[in-house]
This record gives C-alpha cells, sequence and structure tokens, in this order.
C-alpha cells in the first residue's frame, strides 16, 4: 500500500473517531432529557455518513466505539461498563448489530453505486458512440434503434438497481423500528433472532443481486469487445450443473426439479463461467413457468467430441421469429416480444452474456420448443475439449 494511501487509511479512522468523540460530547449535556432509543438512533445516524463517506472499516471501528460510549456514558450506572438492567444487555446487543449491519450495507451500498455510475458513464459512451455509428449510415433507423436500446437500458437500470434497495431499506427499517419500540416501551424486542437472521438473509440476497447486475454490465462490455476472459480445466459436467443449481435454488423453491445426467466425460472449460450460463438458463425457467411446474435439467453426450446440456420448462415458450433475438442485450421475450400479457422482471442481460461465454468456448446456445410442445427448451452444446 502505497504512502498517500495509507495516510488517507489514518485519516479517515481519525474521524470516526473524531466524530464518535463529538457526538458522545453533545448528547452529554442533555442525556436526562432524551431516551436512550433517541441517542442510540443518533449514534447510527453517524455510523451511517461514516460508511457512505469513508468506507467499510472506519464504519466498524465507529460501531464498537458507539456502543462502548453508549453504555459508559448512557446506561445506568454512568461511567461504568456494568449494566445494571438486563434488557439493557438486549438493548446494546441490538444497538451493536444493528449499527455493524448497516455501517457494512452502507458501506457495500457506496461501493456499488460507485460501480453502478462507472458502468452509467461506459453505458452513455457506447449509446453515443452507436447513435453516431447509425447517423452516419441511416439516421432515421439509427435514432429509433438507439431510443430503443436507451429505453431498454433505463428500464434495466432502474428495475434492478429500485427493486433490491427496496426490499434492504424495508428489512434494516422493520429492525430499526423494533428497537425503538422496545426502548420506548421499556419491553422485550418482539423480532425474534429467527426474523432478524431471515431480514439480514433478505439484506445479504439483494446485495448480492446488485452486485451481479454490475457484473453483469462488465461481462457485456467484455463481450462486445472481444475480451472474455477464461480459465479452461478439465471439469466434471455434474459438478458443474450441480453448481448452478445450489445458486439458482432461491429461484427454483416454488418448483420442481428434475435433473438427468448422463456418465460424461471431462469438458475443458471456465467451470465457474459455463455455471453462471446454466444459472441462467434455470433462473429464466422459473420466471416464465408457473409455480409447481417441472424444470428439467439434462446433460448427456452428443458425439465423441461434444456434449449438450439443456434446461427445460414448461411456461409459454417462445415463438419462432423470437428465437434468435432473445439473445440479444437487453431485449425480454414476455416486454419486446409480446410472448403474453405476464410482466416479468428482468434486464434482458443473461443470455446476452450466457451466448459470449458459450461462443467463446467454441460452442454454441439455442432454444427450441420442449417435448411435448409445451414450454421452451433451451439448449447448450459445449466441446468436450476447448481451444
Amino acid at each position: 500500500m502505497s504512502a498517500p494511501s495509507t495516510s488517507r487509511r489514518v485519516r479517515d479512522f481519525i474521524f470516526a473517531v473524531t466524530g464518535i468523540s463529538a457526538t458522545t460530547f453533545v448528547l452529554l449535556p442533555i442525556r436526562n432529557d432524551v431516551n436512550a432509543t433517541t441517542i442510540g438512533f443518533a449514534y447510527l445516524l453517524l455510523i451511517v455518513f461514516v460508511a457512505i463517506l469513508w468506507g467499510s472499516a472506519p464504519a466498524l471501528l465507529a460501531s464498537v466505539l458507539a456502543v462502548a460510549c453508549f453504555n459508559f456514558f448512557f446506561l445506568l450506572p454512568y461511567h461504568t461498563f456494568t449494566i445494571a438492567d438486563p434488557q439493557n444487555w438486549v438493548a446494546l446487543t441490538a444497538l451493536f448489530i444493528t449499527s455493524i449491519a448497516v455501517g457494512q450495507l452502507s458501506a457495500r451500498a457506496k461501493r456499488r453505486a460507485e460501480e453502478a455510475e462507472e458502468a452509467k458513464r461506459e453505458v452513455e459512451r457506447l449509446y453515443y458512440e452507436l447513435q453516431d455509428s447509425f447517423e452516419r449510415s441511416s439516421q432515421a433507423k439509427a435514432l429509433k434503434q438507439s431510443e430503443r436500446l436507451k429505453s431498454a437500458l433505463l428500464d434495466a437500470v432502474t428495475h434492478d438497481f429500485r427493486t433490491p434497495l427496496t426490499s434492504i431499506k424495508a428489512s434494516a427499517t422493520a429492525m430499526l423500528a423494533d428497537i425503538q419500540t422496545s426502548e420506548r416501551n421499556n419491553a422485550p424486542l418482539q423480532l425474534g433472532n429467527d426474523d432478524r437472521q431471515e431480514m439480514l438473509q433478505v439484506i445479504d440476497e439483494e446485495v448480492d443481486r446488485l452486485d451481479r447486475f454490475v457484473e453483469g454490465l462488465t461481462k457485456l462490455a467484455r463481450i462486445d469487445t472481444g475480451d472474455v476472459r477464461l480459465t479452461l480445466e478439465p471439469a466434471s459436467v455434474e459438478e458443474i450443473v450441480t453448481t448452478a443449481l445450489k445458486l439458482a435454488e432461491p429461484r427454483t423453491r416454488t418448483h420442481r426439479m428434475e435433473v438427468w445426467i448422463d456418465d460424461l466425460p471431462l469438458v475443458t472449460v471456465d467451470e465457474h463461467a459455463i455455471s453462471e450460463s446454466i444459472y441462467t438458463l434455470i433462473d429464466n425457467a422459473a420466471k416464465y413457468s408457473p409455480p409447481e411446474s417441472t424444470i428439467t435439467v439434462r446433460a448427456a453426450q452428443k458425439d465423441e467430441t461434444s456434449i449438450v446440456i439443456s434446461v427445460e420448462d414448461r411456461g409459454p415458450g417462445i415463438r419462432t421469429e423470437l428465437r434468435e433475438r432473445v439473445f440479444e442485450k437487453f431485449f425480454r421475450a414476455m416486454r419486446d416480444g409480446d410472448v403474453t400479457d405476464r410482466r416479468i422482471a428482468g434486464s434482458g442481460m443473461g443470455l446476452a452474456i450466457a451466448r459470449g461465454i458459450v461462443g467463446a468456448h467454441g460452442g454454441h446456445i439455442w432454444v427450441e420448443d420442449a417435448e411435448g410442445g409445451a414450454g421452451a427448451k433451451f439448449v447448450i452444446e459445449l466441446p468436450i475439449k476447448s481451444h
């Protein structure tokens, strides 16, 4: 780490300590006039600001100091770390857990926002380059296409950021409200450990969802420039499919899964990238098929040089004229192709990324009718030895 970077980190920690000290100094004269909930909330607000301005490590330090100051200066008996009232243990523990969770989430949200802003600038640059190119060849057609792309981009970014942030906000607000009600009524916390764990799980999953969206934009940019980075190693098809199924578990809880994997040779692929591509197909199947319907995953050897992996659902299927377009960037059959009246969430990046990854392995991906005619069947064909 360079000297300027180290200096900045030290400065950030000093600011965090100074903020907690200043807040304590301001609150001390009025500690008998306000309740403990107000004081705890003031510390939480400061921790959020520290996380947003200086990052997760200073926020963690601020959380520890806030709990120590709250106990030492504002809980009876004063000026000691002894806790006389057993309920104060609950309040102190809840403040500590909540402050750490809120601080870390605020810091992660800041990082994701910065990455999203960078991705937005890159998208805008590509958009204006595309617009300029189309204007030179056919201005009317270019404007129409670019406006459609811009609309799809805005729709994807708006939905894929707003929905996770709404879930994160709801869970954090519920935990804070429970603490405030407990302090105000001098009563035990209403939310049990299972409830808090479930809310923190929601927050964790939604942050991962934001992370995957930003990563998707980055992958699309690399695919567009031909910069697909693969780590090719012999891998088990069964392990690749199992990884994809595990990743898709939160999406397939309301569906019946059938998995059929033949005894297959090892394939030379980027195991993580292919697992992500299969996950995309399973995720799409779960989105576009009704609850309790069956999703079937199969892996078999096509011939001596290639294997095929398919994901089949019992949804509305995809019309023949749309089967190539579903692999275009930001295209969604349910919206852009009007397959049905259902409104399905998604950015339209997954299949485009999957096609780029499979193509980089020398393979192919396509969609056809499911067996029996009801639903869609996505198929990935991969060479056993990629080059």
